[in-house]
């Protein structure tokens, strides 16, 4: 580390890292802002909880449906003004919702919040892979995913006391300042911040057919369906483990809690660890390939009748380590299939799947436990990590094929 804080080039990888970090915990803590403060809001606004639940539907549907876009103008015009202006709406979309004078209004606030929340995957990816060196740029998706994490681990954990202390208007109010702060920030710090499309100054720009062709080919559409996979199955532990946990003989509630909050936990540390192993090899589909490989075995185990809290706490740690530590050599592999300034529009697109997998994998966890088949939801989640492996090694095969592609450095 010694040499990271001395040498320039490590000094600004440090910085722009740390930019991109800091606005993608930004992203998530105003992603999950509302939620903790629904029953504060429903009376504040006299809405209900469904139509808060469609104005959050709102907001990822305007999301999805700009991303790419985003991502082109990304590749286009370069990343910075893209970045700066969807911090500023997203803070924007979520602080005035303390004064939204109607649903209507609201609504329309959504698809502000939704639209900046947009431009920060594709932005985020294209600055860092022109402007973090390769020997760092590994720690450099890490940090921007555990910034992530921690944004949303402190909405609820800054929002409630907030509130407690000046009313849920104010704290909204105050969280979207921070943000406009952090956006003069960036300002001040834009000359760190060149993305990948100002490293092909020679490259001309692709039009929507190439765009369209890139986004079929058999690479791309293949890590389009991994983080759909990703999202899916990450999505049985987070979002379905206490439903599920509560469920087994000899757990409650409160018990079935604890594994669920020491995923997250390890995930967060396993995206860092994560982050080193991927600067220190060049077989990122291999790291990946186990950690899957690992996360199908640990579900496998938790399928097994008669197991106590400790060993599923334990079971729960370690599926959380790997599933975090997949992360940025999976960025990696997206950025050794990505044309040369193009990681705008195909980190906008394969994060989509993100949203893909949760929607469609939801539905069929809920299922499951409707019909009380607690331990299909594990056997369901070894099926989509085996089948995540499936996805890489197609991925890694196609793109050697293919003279578009970029070539993965160092081999």
């Amino acid at each position: 580390m010694t040499s990271l804080a001395l040498a320039p080039s490590g000094r600004r990888d440090v910085e722009v890292i740390s930019l991109i970090g800091a606005g993608h915990f930004f992203a998530h803590f105003y992603i999950l802002a509302l939620p903790p403060l629904f029953p504060l809001i429903t009376v504040g606004l006299g809405i209900s909880y469904a139509e808060l639940g469609l104005g959050l539907a709102v907001l990822n549907l305007a999301t999805g449906l700009a991303q790419v876009p985003i991502g082109m103008l990304v590749d286009r015009y370069g990343a910075f003004w893209p970045l700066l202006l969807g911090q500023v709406c997203f803070a924007l979309g979520i602080g005035l919702v303390a004064s939204a004078p109607g649903y209507a209004a609201f609504l329309c606030l959504m698809v502000l919040a939704g639209l900046g929340n947009a431009v920060f995957h594709p932005a985020d990816y294209a600055i860092l892979a022109g402007s973090v060196s390769r020997g760092r740029l590994g720690r450099g998706f890490a940090v921007h995913t555990f910034g992530g994490y921690l944004g949303f681990a402190a909405a609820p954990a800054v929002l409630l006391p907030l509130s407690g202390w000046l009313g849920w208007q104010l704290a909204l109010g105050l969280s979207a300042l921070a943000g406009l702060a952090f956006a003069l920030v960036l300002v001040a710090f834009r000359h760190h911040l060149a993305s990948d499309q100002a490293t092909a100054p020679g490259t001309a720009p692709m039009h929507g057919g190439s765009t369209l062709h890139l986004f079929l080919g058999w690479p791309v559409a293949m890590a389009f369906l991994f983080f759909a996979l990703i999202s899916a199955g990450q999505g049985g532990f987070s979002n379905f483990g206490t439903a599920t946990l509560e469920q087994l003989p000899g757990l409650g509630f409160a018990q079935a809690g604890l594994p669920v909050f020491l995923y997250l936990a390890a995930s967060a540390v396993g995206v860092l660890l994560g982050g080193q192993i991927a600067d220190r090899t060049s077989r990122h589909g291999l790291v990946v390939a186990v950690c899957f490989g690992s996360i199908t075995l640990v579900a496998l185990l938790l399928a097994l009748p008669s197991l106590g809290l400790v060993p599923i706490t334990l079971l729960f740690v370690l599926a959380g380590l790997f599933g975090g530590a997949v992360s940025p050599s999976r960025d990696l592999m997206v950025k050794q299939i990505t044309p040369a300034g193009a990681s705008g529009r195909v980190f906008g697109f394969v994060t989509i799947g993100f949203n893909v997998g949760t929607l469609a994998s939801a539905p069929l966890f809920g299922h499951l436990l409707d019909l009380g088949m607690t331990r299909g939801v594990f056997w369901l989640v070894a099926a989509i990590s085996l089948a995540s492996i499936v996805t890489v090694l197609g991925s890694r095969g196609a793109g050697r094929d293919d003279p578009r592609l970029a070539r993965p450095t160092g081999g």
